[in-house]
């Protein structure tokens, strides 16, 4: 089993890579050309503009959606320097070989790492979670888990933990945006296959994982206590913390 885990590696290294050829390809504002970095040239210091929460243009999430995946069609699958977005799908594939069993809930989470690792550079680098990735994996996650037997209360979670999230947002749309919602009902699918309580798990992870994010800078005197950043990375990071951890 060991081995299996080892090697699942390999291919999330290279799954890594395509994560973050689509990654690149976003920028802060839909209508935005990222440069080499993929930064966004027009908006670069204004990371806020580009929550999902603005009134953006549908042509503008087309044009963006078909240039970030025609990118990944023509991109090498190997892993550049620094080798984050790589070397975290391939420890988030180990993981999810090694803590999930069922055949069809194993496809849909190594989906969602894919997802994931994408949403996650996305989100640390422009402040947006867009709906080029987010809508459309709700079908996906939702045909892959239907087999399972899981699909019912994958979708009670789903609905309860995007709730949660929506109340947040409504009660302060200023420290989350509407991606940060339909991204936790992402993760309440996923985790409500495993189970109710690996949900709860991953709601509370993502959010003490954001909470010590947070006092790190305050106490490092790099923010004060009205300082925003993208919560995405936390959120998915919880839910690692209750594949590892799933509290049953």
């Amino acid at each position: 089993m060991s081995l299996v885990v080892l090697a699942a590696a390999v291919p999330g290294l290279i799954a890594g890579a395509y994560a973050r050829a689509v990654a690149a390809q976003f920028a802060a504002r839909p209508g935005g050309e990222p440069d080499d970095r993929g930064e966004d040239r027009d908006d670069r210091e204004n990371r806020g503009e580009g929550r999902e929460d603005r009134g953006e243009g549908r042509e503008d999430h087309r044009k963006e959606a078909r240039r970030a995946f025609a990118a990944a069609a023509r991109a090498v699958p190997l892993p550049r320097p620094p080798y984050v977005v790589e070397g975290a799908t391939a420890l988030a594939t180990a993981l999810v070989i090694w803590r999930v069993h069922d055949g069809w809930v194993v496809a849909a989470w190594l989906y969602a790492v894919v997802a994931g690792a994408a949403l996650a550079e996305i989100d640390r680098r422009t402040w947006r979670l867009p709906d080029a990735i987010t809508l459309p994996s709700y079908p996906i996650l939702l045909a892959l888990l239907a087999p399972s037997g899981r699909l019912l209360p994958a979708l009670a979670a789903g609905c309860a933990l995007g709730a949660v999230y929506a109340v947040l947002w409504f009660a302060r749309p200023t420290g989350l945006g509407l991606g940060d919602v339909k991204l936790a009902g992402l993760i309440g699918l996923l985790t409500g296959a495993l189970g109710a309580q690996a949900t709860v798990v991953a709601g509370m992870a993502g959010q003490i994982l954001g909470a010590l994010y947070a006092l790190g800078l305050l106490l490092a005197r790099r923010a004060t206590r009205a300082t925003e950043f993208p919560f995405g990375p936390f959120m998915l990071a919880g839910a690692l913390v209750a594949v590892a951890f799933p509290g049953t």
